[in-house]
């Protein structure tokens, strides 16, 4: 489009998305030429299918309908800490699974805090493992991402309509139908989608709180599939009916994300005349006071537990982590280079470029993928040698539609702004990407290397399949001491995979926040 004109060709782009779309159906049809027929679905099979949709629909409507109120009380009131709880907000999604599911059972187990609490009164311990373990874990991580997007859509919303609510006398309720609803009816359907599709694929939480046959997902079926019984072909079955099911959510979430916004505006500080009194001062406080102690308590928990565990980590922990950090590293080099051109040809008028690397992301089975790496890979090397570069690769694909949606609206702003300018300069494609690309993505890119290290630090999905002792990351070695009953060492490499995360993810956005341009 000429609109979107600028000095940088999407041929890079293209080729991008090209290699992602390669990598991602190429092992899956090495799967399915493998496969052989297999015997077909089981009733566990099927029962596992039926699961994962029902978790899935009502982890992400739990989600959003608790993220409508919560975010609606954050966006009509201010108080001291407000950023704080905000950016807080964002924490249980970059978290760890296995560290976020450690957090839960500290807080929500038989032994938990809220069970001891119990007890005291006569009344019986939680029972977390099951499908309410499942929806609960999904909730944690999901509510604040769903929390964060509908509050962004109340930033969207001009200031001046506001203003002109309040002239005419526009109460909370005037407000939320003429002003949110509209608004929510754009924004929701769409965010409703991508968590589904999220919760869909899940395989760490169903791992660790399934509690049973009853409680497995298609990704853990896959997982079952391929590592007790190799069965290539009912695995790749069951990969193609998440393929289908993730993708259609995935689809459906692009299909209904907003187009036209709520008008313009003069980009002012958006001021509520529509508070309402004390008891709705009241209300708000109490629904974002529970949801600050429903995602903080495990963050707490994951920290009291873990101080006195890290004098007891065993040497192999330590060495774990230096591999995380490295496969972390490698993730976030490889998935700037893939998405930075592809983010640039979605501003040129490519949307496919991203969206259709999107919906591959979401939908794909890491699991999948990974085998299907091993079956090109055995012929001529052992896979296990290549876990690691693997499991890197497959982190990238994993995080790239989240990347691509942090850099797509930057790049786009940077393409609309400042393309024609650059075209009209006769600037070089290297000179476009040094002095205008990147300060003006910066920020974003800063964020995106950030989000996809932490994912990367915490992901425990392809090194499940193929790592030994000697390749095991931090994810696998704390699922090993939680599975060899060593409560306190799991304790402090929970602290310690947690530390590492935030922490590289507060390295990498630091550095896009340093020196960037307004």
């Amino acid at each position: 489009m000429a609109g979107r004109a600028q000095p940088v060709s999407p041929a890079a782009g293209l080729a991008a998305a090209a290699l992602v779309a390669a990598v991602i159906l190429g092992p899956v049809a090495a799967v399915l030429w493998r496969a052989e027929g297999g015997r077909g679905l089981g009733p566990a099979d099927w029962a596992a299918i039926r699961f994962s949709v029902t978790q899935a629909v009502l982890s992400a409507t739990l989600s959003v309908a608790l993220a409508i109120p919560v975010a609606r009380a954050l966006a009509r009131r201010g108080f001291p800490g407000r950023a704080v709880l905000v950016t807080l907000l964002g924490a249980p999604f970059i978290l760890p699974v296995i560290v976020a599911v450690f957090g839960l059972l500290a807080v929500f187990g038989r032994s938990g805090w809220i069970s001891d609490a119990a007890s005291l009164v006569g009344l019986p311990p939680l029972q977390i493992y099951g499908l309410h373990g499942v929806v609960l874990a999904h909730v944690f991580f999901n509510l604040p991402l769903a929390t964060r997007l509908i509050l962004q859509g109340w930033r969207d919303i001009p200031a001046e309509h506001f203003r002109l609510a309040a002239q005419l006398g526009f109460g909370p309720r005037d407000s939320t139908r003429w002003l949110e609803r509209p608004m929510l009816a754009r924004l929701v359907p769409g965010i409703w989608a991508v968590v589904f599709a999220i919760c869909l694929t899940s395989f760490a939480v169903a791992l660790t709180l399934g509690g049973g046959p009853r409680a497995t997902t298609v990704e853990l079926a896959i997982y079952q599939a391929f590592l007790f019984d190799f069965d290539l072909g009912r695995a790749a079955l069951l990969a193609l009916i998440q393929i289908a099911l993730a993708g259609s959510a995935a689809a459906l979430a692009l299909w209904l994300s907003p187009g036209e916004g709520s008008g313009g505006g003069l980009d002012r500080m958006t001021r509520r005349w529509d508070t309402g009194g004390p008891g709705l001062a009241l209300w708000d406080g109490a629904l974002i006071a529970l949801t600050a102690l429903f995602l903080l308590l495990p963050l707490a928990a994951i920290v009291a537990d873990g101080l006195g565990g890290l004098t007891r980590l065993p040497p192999q922990v330590w060495e774990a982590s230096l591999r995380s950090v490295l496969v972390a590293l490698a993730s976030t080099a490889l998935m700037l280079v893939l998405a930075l051109p592809m983010a640039l040809a979605v501003a040129s008028g490519r949307r496919l470029a991203g969206d259709g690397a999107g919906i591959l992301g979401l939908a794909a089975s890491p699991l999948v993928i990974g085998t299907g790496f091993f079956i090109l890979l055995n012929p001529w090397i052992s896979p296990a040698s290549l876990a690691l570069p693997v499991t890197a690769l497959v982190n990238v694909l994993m995080a790239l539609p989240f990347a691509l949606r942090i850099l797509i609206p930057a790049a786009r702003d940077t393409a609309q702004g400042y393309g024609r300018l650059g075209l009209s300069l006769d600037m070089r494609p290297r000179d476009w990407l040094a002095r205008v690309v990147l300060p003006r993505m910066r920020v974003r890119l800063g964020f995106a290397a950030g989000l996809t290290a932490a994912l990367s630090m915490g992901d425990l999905g392809v090194i499940a399949l193929f790592a030994d002792a000697e390749a095991a990351t931090l994810p696998l070695q704390m699922y090993r001491l939680m599975g060899s009953y060593q409560t306190e060492a799991a304790a402090g490499a929970a602290l310690l995979l947690l530390a590492l995360s935030l922490g590289l993810f507060w390295v990498f956005d630091a550095v896009g926040r340093r020196g960037a341009e307004a």
